[in-house]
């Protein structure tokens, strides 16, 4: 893929993380996904790609835009035909209330490079480079977390994990604190604690428990870039889910996707830039005239780089009053 598309994709979650920044804290999920959405497809366009959407808002009778399928980008001959998975703004509930860990995300691969996952839970557990190979999601809590501190050369007590807070996950939360680990609580959003996991200094060891398939894939594409694992298992929880689990062609409910089948492809590049502060990214900072970002940008293969980017932006009208 081309450089090109780094560029373009930064860019694309900058625009997407500036929109939802100025909504933080007005108590409006959806105007603060709307804005984020409607940014990010538009800034989508000026990059250099023939797009199709994987992963997004949902299907096209459900999203306006960004909707599974939706063909993006500038679409011109000899551009890199991708799949693309976007959340333009993962932790809706977070930048709604201002609190931490809100961010927007897109990834892409190759065509074929990226897993159609269907909008349902996905039981899962995530951890970094050092704990790759170690982890079973068949296995127990106290299992993986034995395995996990044994590979990071811990004690279970060292460990810091990352649970949503749900009732789904009151058994799971048990048997955390009875193996001995700490728990962090977190109240939406999962992907940005996934990627925190593959990470040195996060002070994040591993992820656990169920969250959306769609965003277990763009954790996917991370660990991918970052050389960590997730592994999940499809869990239907509503009404209609087997059917249309099986009617998308998942109807083994007990097999393990492990990071290879939800990003089959060695070649992505992922970004995100954060909208709330978090222990991955910083929150996007407003001041006279413009704004400053932080963002991950990354790439899996040629060559495989993994780079922040604190950027300032300066706006055209304030450029133009300045005096040099």
């Amino acid at each position: 893929m081309r450089h090109e598309i780094e560029a373009g994709f930064l860019a694309t979650a900058q625009d997407a993380a500036i929109a939802a920044a100025r909504t933080i804290g007005q108590g409006k999920k959806k105007h603060s996904d709307h804005v984020a959405t409607e940014a990010m497809r538009t800034a989508m366009d000026s990059v250099t790609m023939r797009g199709r959407i994987v992963i997004g808002e949902g299907e096209r009778d459900e999203a306006p835009m960004l909707y599974i399928g939706e063909e993006v980008g500038s679409m011109s001959p000899g551009s890199p035909e991708v799949d693309i998975a976007v959340d333009p703004l993962e932790g809706t509930n977070l930048c709604a209330h201002g609190t931490a860990g809100s961010i927007a995300v897109i990834a892409c691969a190759p065509r074929g490079g990226l897993l159609h996952a269907p909008d349902v839970y996905l039981e899962k557990i995530v951890v970094g480079p050092r704990a790759r190979g170690a982890i079973a999601i068949e296995a127990s809590p106290a299992e993986n977390l034995k395995e996990i501190a044994k590979s990071l050369h811990r004690a279970v007590t060292d460990l810091l994990i990352v649970i949503l807070d749900r009732p789904r996950h009151e058994t799971l939360i048990a048997q955390v604190r009875a193996a001995g680990a700490r728990i962090q609580l977190i109240g939406d959003g999962d992907l940005a604690p996934g990627v925190s996991s593959a990470l040195r200094g996060t002070g994040v060891h591993a992820v656990m428990g169920a969250g959306g398939a769609p965003e277990g894939v763009l954790t996917a594409a991370a660990m991918r870039c970052l050389g960590g694992e997730i592994q999940g298992r499809l869990m239907p929880a509503r009404d209609g889910d087997v059917e249309r689990l099986a009617k998308a062609g998942f109807d083994d409910l007990g097999r393990v996707f492990k990071t290879e089948d939800l990003a089959p492809s060695d070649e992505i590049v992922f970004c995100a830039t954060g909208v709330t502060d978090g222990s991955l990214l910083r929150s996007v900072r407003f001041f006279g005239g413009g704004c400053r970002t932080h963002s991950l940008l990354m790439r899996s293969k040629g060559p495989r780089h993994i780079r922040f980017v604190d950027q300032t932006h300066i706006d055209d009208d304030y450029v133009g009053a300045l005096r040099f």
